[in-house]
């Protein structure tokens, strides 16, 4: 039996499966599992129904946003490094937000106070909204706004 309770996929873009691990200054110390829990249980309190994943291919991303429009999903998307130049993951996200859906862009840092270069974001002109700097914090912000959103 399906699920009567709004779908949501958290998407997570190149190098977030080495979190706790890669930069933790900056990343946090937490792993890619501890965030599938966190987010799982964030979901629920929320009611919503929430799968976190994670790929270092642009392909199979742009895959999973084509899976969330067939779906009906809303998306929770870290673009990690494609947030600056995919124009294959943004036209992917396009689908969604065009769909009816709802897409916010999530950065565990705030790209905005870092290098020059994380500073354009070729997603967030599609997006729903927008959540960085907070690190966890910004998937349940995340979660909580697409809660909102739907009434959930």
């Amino acid at each position: 039996m399906a699920s009567a309770l709004p779908r949501v996929l958290v998407l997570n873009g190149p190098n977030l499966g080495r979190l706790g691990v890669r930069e933790p200054e900056i990343y946090g110390h937490a792993s890619m599992a501890d965030l599938e829990i966190a987010a799982a249980r964030w979901g629920a309190e929320l009611g919503l129904e929430v799968e976190a994943r994670q790929t270092d291919g642009e392909s199979e991303i742009v895959g999973w946003l084509h899976e969330a429009v067939d779906a009906g999903a809303h998306v929770v998307l870290n673009p990690a490094a494609f947030t600056h130049y995919s124009y294959a993951l943004r036209d992917a996200a396009a689908q969604v937000t065009t769909a009816d859906l709802l897409l916010v862009e999530v950065h565990l840092s705030n790209p905005a106070t870092r290098e020059s270069f994380r500073h354009y974001s070729v997603v967030a002109g599609i997006a729903t909204g927008t959540v960085a700097g907070f690190g966890f914090d910004s998937y349940r912000l995340a979660l909580s706004a697409i809660a909102g959103k739907l009434g959930a």
